[in-house]
């Protein structure tokens, strides 16, 4: 008998997930999310985890809720570990206590993981704070929308001191303000509506109560949708500290293989965007190749690394051969800071660096050195462009290339990018991956950001027209993304 993990991953930013819920969706086998989650969630998964939709909107259920509790008990029963994915908290409007007394009944184990409210967590992220000493002292959570008519006594609603928050009720928010306005709430009350909280598209307007009306009839409302009614609303001007980051409501695709994206991706949520991973290509170490060179390294009188990843996998694989490099005799040169980082971190202080990440760079910094009969190695990626091996055999030098990894497509979960604002890319394979796998249609008409000029190139094969970054690096692309936006870099 398999066991059943009933799991809130928090509103609509994929960082509000909490630890526990991530170690839990790491050994689930198979699982099923609903409508409202990012779907970045889903990288947590195994590789083979099964996956299933779902959603359910208002007058669309993808898979009813009966065939929801039956789907996590048959799979359950087949030994596995299965993780219901839900938007917020569980046991907040989330059906999370109805599938669990489903499988309590039906003698299922299971645990609930709580998440991280939308009650909460969206007026946060629109600068309203729920609670605030001296004007609000406590917050009731309603839910908008009901299976039936909403059964509250409004007369009370309309007299409670606290905030008030209503979600889900992007359809019946005019019905909700009358309510309380009818059952003597102040029509001067500071409300607000936040739609699609925490997200790049997260929108807010705020009026009084009473012009709850006039608002609805200017401006749409999309859903899921907070309605927030209470005096902590007038501290927004003051406290909305996400709405204005440089780069909120922006939604912007990175291309980078996973492993290297952590870090591009926090810069760029830090600036306030919202990521979405592409990531159209992995690595595959082909680190085999460097075997037969291992009895000569001691005799090169030159090691250039062109990446990160030939820096990580050369060096794992003397670990793992217990090569002692005290041996090697070698000076070092390299393109890029973060490979010049790389190679620091193994105790190596390269003595060239290329200033562009570029082999043309490398190659006028290292050319004084150059001589006939030099002997080079060069590991680096299976395809890499020939310019710089061609050119060390024209200075005269004795140059070994190793193909130390492949740069391999990989299908990332789905995405929806048909609104991303910007593309970036890293390097020409990251290009090719990605249109191969996603098509040259979903480019057209976006902002496309190139890390170098090579990478610029092959997008201009394509018939695209990318912009190119100051420097060579992701904090280049980050830097040319600000000034698009018009700020000045």
């Amino acid at each position: 008998m398999g066991k059943v993990y009933i799991v809130g991953v928090g509103p609509y930013d994929e960082e509000l997930i909490t630890l526990k819920a991530i170690r839990v969706l790491k050994k689930c086998d198979v699982v099923l999310y609903d409508r409202l989650i990012n779907k970045s969630i889903l990288k947590y998964l195994k590789e083979d985890c099964k996956v299933y939709y779902c959603g359910k909107e208002s007058g669309n259920h993808f898979r009813t809720q009966q065939k929801i509790n039956d789907m996590l008990v048959r799979f359950a029963m087949d030994g596995y570990t299965v993780g219901r994915i839900k938007g917020g908290d569980p046991f907040v409007f989330g059906r999370g206590s109805e599938e669990a007394l489903y499988l309590y009944e039906k003698g299922i184990d299971f645990e609930i993981i709580p998440g991280i409210s939308s009650a909460i967590a969206v007026p946060c992220y629109a600068g309203i704070p729920v609670t605030h000493r001296m004007i609000s002292q406590s917050f009731h959570v309603f839910t908008g929308r009901s299976a039936g008519k909403l059964l509250y006594d409004w007369s009370i609603v309309s007299k409670l001191t606290g905030t008030l928050i209503f979600l889900m009720g992007a359809e019946n928010l005019n019905d909700i303000a009358q309510k309380l306005l009818q059952n003597g709430m102040d029509g001067n009350k500071p409300c607000a509506i936040i739609s699609q909280g925490t997200s790049a598209r997260q929108r807010t307007v705020s009026c009084a109560l009473k012009d709850i009306p006039d608002l609805l009839m200017r401006s749409k409302v999309e859903s899921p949708a907070v309605f927030i009614v209470g005096e902590v609303v007038s501290l927004r001007p003051f406290l909305n500290w996400y709405e204005t980051k440089p780069l909120f409501g922006r939604k912007i695709c990175i291309t980078r293989p996973k492993k290297q994206s952590l870090e591009f991706k926090e810069k760029l949520m830090d600036l306030g965007a919202e990521v979405l991973e592409a990531n159209s290509i992995k690595i595959k170490s082909t680190e085999e190749n460097l075997e037969i060179y291992l009895a000569y390294l001691e005799s090169y009188d030159l090691i250039i690394f062109t990446s990160v990843n030939g820096v990580e996998i050369f060096f794992e694989y003397l670990v793992q051969k217990g090569y002692d490099i005290r041996k090697i005799k070698a000076k070092f040169a390299c393109i890029g800071d973060k490979t010049f980082e790389a190679l620091k971190r193994r105790c190596i202080v390269a003595e060239y660096v290329a200033e562009e990440f570029v082999s043309e760079s490398l190659y006028d910094g290292i050319k004084p050195i150059l001589k006939r009969g030099l002997k080079v190695l060069l590991p680096r990626a299976r395809g890499a462009r020939r310019f710089l091996k061609d050119m060390l055999v024209k200075e005269g030098c004795h140059v070994d290339e190793v193909s130390l990894y492949e740069v391999l497509t990989e299908s990332s979960a789905e995405i929806e990018m048909r609104d991303a604002d910007y593309f970036t890319f890293t390097s020409p394979s990251s290009v090719v991956s990605f249109i191969n796998l996603y098509g040259i249609e979903v480019l057209k008409g976006k902002k496309i950001v190139a890390i170098g000029p090579v990478t610029a190139n092959k997008l201009e094969k394509y018939g695209l027209k990318p912009e190119v970054a100051f420097e060579y690096t992701i904090d280049g692309i980050i830097q040319k993304i600000l000034s698009l936006e018009g700020y000045d870099v």
